[in-house]
């Protein structure tokens, strides 16, 4: 086991964990708002990006507009609506570079453990780098945590009877082997989430034939990938105002959309279908095929930019099947209704795993800590866990980025209060013991939500111990709301401040 290194402790003043999309936005905004704040990136992979610079499955691409996905601060100019991820990768590579973010990362740097001490007010990080037998380890007063929320390791596969008689290659799109050679053959995509709607268009150009077998349908619809405001206001204005204006626009459209979702549940599931049937014809089985269990955005919609999705239907180069699959054969897939699937490949876009901190163990005063154990602070930080805050994106109501963007205010509005009230640290706490906990996953159906709710933490329906998703909300308790109230302990050395000692907003 490997133990710390007795070299001298390399320390500053805030550690980012994940160099991703929103870890850039975190450097962004220290540089900004705390300028006087020493700070390191620990990125456990040797690249920018993330996600982004991770998945390379064909067509892979944004599920939201780049508009709002895209930084608030650096302004979108890649053209289409729904980029592809080697673009967001350059773009969010620009990004650090443009702002000098991508001389403070410390690429192969793998935060496996990370203790606070509440006597020294500060964190100790052991980090595995390659080529080093021992860890190497960083000190600091806080964290940021931004290393997602995927298991880059491995993604969900459920077992299937059968699978080791198939003669073709059986693939996740997680790890998706080089220069696959799918000209010509036989295709069949198991699921109907966002991924297997973007690799299916993207495989339907060369395969013989794509088959995609889902147990339920999913909410798809088709949006133009392409912006009029970009394209007829984009020649005469400056490019930081066209981006302003299309990010205000696609935020109050999303959010309409949600609460439409939410009060007018019937009527948006027949207007989805009708947007199917628009492209897929009068004769195709709308009802069977894209008519999910589940009201929109209960799970979020995906996005068929340009229509290319049903438009590979259409045409006949792809196929739906809405059925069980009983069992893998040597030549594809033996559905439940007695149906079968030809396949040279088979893609098992089943999902992805979820997991907690990057798979960071956390301790405080020696105490190992476990995030279900914990209540949600505003969506941003844990009660019992000291100076630390987390970057995680909305689930339903827009873009990750924009819940980023967000906590990454308000995280250096909580440092500069800090320092000009000399507090060593923070934590929050609950003390009402009567406090109800919230189903709050329970409208949230998608599967690698369910399959990980031990791995959130408690949450309310009261403040300050619930999540909102909501964007407005968010942004006036964000950048406006005094961040000296109840739950969120103070403390100097040797002292306690609390919310009663505390002075006037």
């Amino acid at each position: 086991m490997q133990k710390p290194v007795n070299s001298p402790v390399q320390h500053v003043d805030v550690v980012i964990i994940g160099a991703g999309i929103s870890g850039i936005s975190a450097a962004y905004h220290l540089q900004k708002n705390c300028p006087n704040k020493s700070f390191a990136i620990l990125e456990g992979r040797d690249g920018i990006g993330g996600t982004w610079d991770f998945f390379r499955y064909p067509g892979v691409r944004s599920d939201s507009d780049m508009f709002t996905l895209g930084y608030s601060f650096a302004p979108w100019n890649g053209g289409k609506m729904f980029a592809d991820g080697p673009s967001i990768q350059s773009y969010v590579n620009e990004t650090a570079r443009n702002y000098a973010i991508d001389k403070e990362i410390r690429f192969n740097h793998k935060v496996k453990k990370a203790n606070w001490s509440s006597e020294k007010s500060s964190w100790t990080l052991e980090i595995e780098v390659p080529g080093i037998e021992r860890y190497v380890t960083y000190s600091c007063n806080f964290i940021f945590g931004c290393s997602g929320y995927y298991d880059y390791d491995k993604g969900y596969e459920p077992e299937f009877a059968g699978s080791e008689t198939f003669k073709g290659e059986i693939i996740h799109p997680q790890h998706w082997p080089k220069n696959l050679d799918y000209a010509d053959k036989n295709v069949a995509i198991i699921g109907s989430g966002a991924t297997a709607v973007t690799i299916l268009p993207a495989m339907a150009k060369a395969a013989k034939h794509i088959s995609m077998v889902q147990r339920s349908p999913t909410y798809i619809v088709a949006v133009p990938d392409s912006d009029l405001v970009s394209r007829y206001l984009g020649p005469l204005l400056p490019s930081r105002l066209v981006h302003a204006i299309n990010r205000w626009k696609y935020i109050s459209l999303v959010t309409l959309v949600l609460k439409m979702s939410q009060w007018a549940p019937k009527f948006m599931r027949k207007a989805i279908r009708e947007n199917a049937r628009e492209i897929l014809g009068p004769d195709f089985d709308v009802d069977t095929h894209f008519n999910p269990r589940y009201k929109p955005w209960d799970q979020r919609l995906c996005a068929d930019p340009d229509g290319l999705f049903y438009k590979s239907i259409a045409e006949g180069k792809a196929s739906i099947f809405t059925d069980e699959i009983e069992c893998f054969t040597a030549k594809g897939l033996q559905l439940k209704s007695g149906a079968t699937v030809d396949a040279d490949i088979i893609i098992t876009a089943t999902g992805l795993k979820v997991i907690a901190f990057g798979g960071v163990e956390y301790a405080v005063d020696g105490k190992a800590f476990h995030v279900n154990d914990a209540w949600s602070y505003k969506g941003m930080m844990f009660s019992d866990l000291p100076n630390f805050i987390q970057c995680f994106g909305y689930a339903q109501a827009g873009s990750y980025t924009l819940k980023v963007d967000l906590t990454c205010q308000y995280a250096c509005r909580l440092l500069g209060l800090m320092d000009q009230q000399g507090y060593a640290y923070c934590v929050p706490r609950n003390d009402d013991p009567n406090l109800e906990e919230s189903d709050a996953f329970s409208t949230l159906t998608s599967g690698y939500v369910q399959r990980a709710r031990q791995q959130f933490p408690k949450m309310s329906d009261k403040a300050p111990w619930r999540r909102n998703e909501n964007y407005f909300l968010d942004l006036l308790e964000t950048r406006f709301r005094r961040i000296e109230e109840k739950g969120l302990i103070f403390y100097r050395v040797d002292e306690v401040y609390g919310e009663e000692d505390a002075p006037a907003a």
